[in-house]
């Protein structure tokens, strides 16, 4: 079913010089989606390498860096997490601190049309490498930062030196309150939304300020904050909030606040998604459901009745699902009323959509015979062909090249 590797650069983005210097998961992710779109991404590591390389799951091939063994000459930290998020690049390992290696990151981002940090604020700028000096070398440069709590160039919070990860940024960005069960304190998503959502943001803004420089001839400093992505993730709590606050949303469970029917329901082999708010949608289900005599009773006849009677609706539905398998369910109402198995990854490994739309690529291993796979990019075009070429890099695997790509392959002339 996995589709194979897209053999070269082809995406829309073939043209751009990406220095990545992003580590963890947000900027990691921000810059993979440049490089599934055909930038060349330069992954700068320092010495140790990226500090999710050993995350698990560990191939076996590494497994003597997962049990804590010394490193073998050779070896290098692979897991599962970090190739998934660092395919399509290429690494070069620089010591920051050091000055040769400064001024080789300098000479890179000489060419380069965007240069992406998620350090805290004012580390680059201590080590030298700041966007200021950067700057001075490439005025055309796109320095972009991704911090939890934002720069002090767009805006000083008063948390801009507090560390964050993920589910910082889900909490203080409002998805945790409105995520979980009613009545709960909030949940974090089970994916990580507060570091991918604003890496994809990233990636949008670099976009949109490299196309002003080619335009323009000027470069210029971004930032996106994690905290303030996931405001923007969480609009409609914003918006409730801002329009009528009495009433603010809290955590909405496995059902809309204010759509009717529109939520997870429980059938006999697992849940069933079943979104039916309009009058054309609900008729159809009430049908399926052989309850024709709730098309026209008062208490769930129209939109404004179901959201007041939520509970009755909600209870009704779940005792049709409940009764059927999720197979059953779709047969009933599947291209009619919007309304999707919920799907392990098993179940999305083995689906014929994902085979169709490409969604899953093979990448090798270093080492290893058997490749592994890997969720591959959602953006299809017609003509620049995007999307998984390789696996990540090993720790400064590519060293020679890109020295040798940017003139200095002897020293730093």
């Amino acid at each position: 079913m996995s589709q194979p590797s897209v053999p070269a650069r082809t995406g829309p983005l073939a043209d751009l010089v990406i220095i990545d210097c992003t580590m963890a998961l947000a900027g990691p992710f921000g810059s993979a989606i440049l490089a599934d779109l055909g930038a060349d991404v330069i992954k700068v590591e320092p010495p140790a390498g990226d500090m999710s390389r050993p995350s698990p799951p560990i191939p076996e091939h590494f497994a003597n860096l997962a049990r804590g063994e010394a490193r073998q000459e050779g070896d290098c930290d692979f897991g599962g997490y970090f190739n998934s998020i660092n395919r399509n690049k290429r690494s070069i390992a620089l010591d920051l601190k050091s000055e040769d290696d400064r001024e080789i990151f300098l000479r890179l981002c000489e060419k380069a049309d965007a240069v992406l940090e998620n350090t805290r604020a004012g580390v680059m700028d201590r080590l030298g490498v700041g966007y200021e000096v950067i700057r001075e070398r490439n005025h055309c440069i796109v320095y972009a930062a991704l911090r939890g709590f934002g720069d002090p160039r767009t805006g000083e919070s008063p948390y801009s030196q507090w560390p964050a990860f993920d589910i910082v940024a889900q909490a203080m960005g409002g998805f945790a309150h409105i995520n979980g069960p009613e009545g709960s304190t909030g949940f974090p998503g089970g994916a990580s939304v507060g570091d991918l959502f604003p890496g994809t943001l990233m990636a949008l803004g670099v976009i949109a300020a490299v196309h002003h420089a080619k335009r323009t001839g000027e470069g210029q400093f971004m930032d996106v904050a994690m905290v303030d992505s996931v405001n923007f993730l969480c609009e409609s709590l914003i918006a409730n909030f801002g329009a009528a606050k009495p009433n603010p949303l809290g955590p909405r469970g496995k059902h809309h606040h204010s759509l009717c029917p529109f939520g997870i329901y429980d059938a006999k082999d697992g849940g069933v998604a079943i979104a039916a708010p309009n009058p054309a949608q609900w008729e159809i289900l009430c049908e399926a459901m052989d309850r024709k005599d709730l098309i026209d009773d008062e208490r769930t006849r129209d939109f404004g009745a179901r959201r007041k009677n939520r509970v009755l609706v909600e209870a009704i539905v779940s005792e049709w699902t409940g009764s059927r398998t999720r197979q059953e369910v779709l047969d009933a109402i599947g291209g009619k009323v919007p309304c999707g198995p919920v799907q392990t990854a098993a179940d999305i490994f083995e689906s014929e959509h994902t085979e169709i739309r490409e969604m899953i690529a093979e990448v090798d291993l270093p080492g290893e015979n058997s490749p592994v796979r890997i969720v591959d990019n959602p953006i299809k075009f017609t003509k620049t062909r995007s999307g998984v070429r390789h696996r990540a890099p090993l720790l400064d695997e590519h060293r020679g090249e890109v020295l040798e790509q940017f003139g200095l392959t002897s020293g730093h002339d």
